[in-house]
């Protein structure tokens, strides 16, 4: 529906899937983020995996000393090195995390549609999203999950 001053209002044509789409396109990654859980390369994989339980969330995000991405690192990953692994409390989680040139990442002003396109055709549970520096390296600046996703669904479907 569109409205015009002393006509009213009159249908305009779109269909319900071409609202709706229109809708969640204008929906930018950077107003639904997360706050990431980042840690360090040298954490131990012990000290990866509670923080992963105490935060609550599905993968952790690995910075390098100047807070750059170099990885991710997920509860599947952490279960399998836990289960022949003898000192977890040693190893570093860069042994057992997915490095970054081959990541996928979010961008903040794409949309909510890519980034749910990009969580399904990945099968992942959370991707950073991040912000590249002007010496070519990527800075996290936020997440969104399977969760933030099925958060905005369930906040539009109450809001109508």
């Amino acid at each position: 529906m569109e409205a015009r001053p002393r006509v009213g209002y009159f249908y305009a044509g779109k269909e319900k899937r071409h609202f709706w789409l229109d809708y969640f396109e204008s929906i930018k990654v950077e107003d639904v983020k997360a706050v990431p859980v980042v840690i360090k390369e040298q954490t131990s994989v012990y000290d990866a995996a509670v923080t992963l339980f105490l935060e609550e969330v599905s993968s952790l995000f690995v910075v390098g000393e100047e807070g750059e991405l170099r990885g991710t690192v997920s509860q599947k990953e952490l279960l399998k090195i836990s289960l022949g692994a003898s000192d977890l409390t040693r190893m570093p989680v860069a042994v057992v995390m997915s490095r970054n040139p081959g990541m996928v990442t979010l961008e903040p002003e794409e949309n909510v549609l890519e980034a749910a396109a990009k969580i399904f055709e990945f099968d992942l549970e959370a991707l950073p999203v991040v912000k590249e520096n002007g010496d070519g390296k990527t800075k996290v600046t936020g997440r969104v999950s399977k969760t933030t996703l099925i958060r905005l669904l369930t906040d539009i479907g109450k809001s109508i």
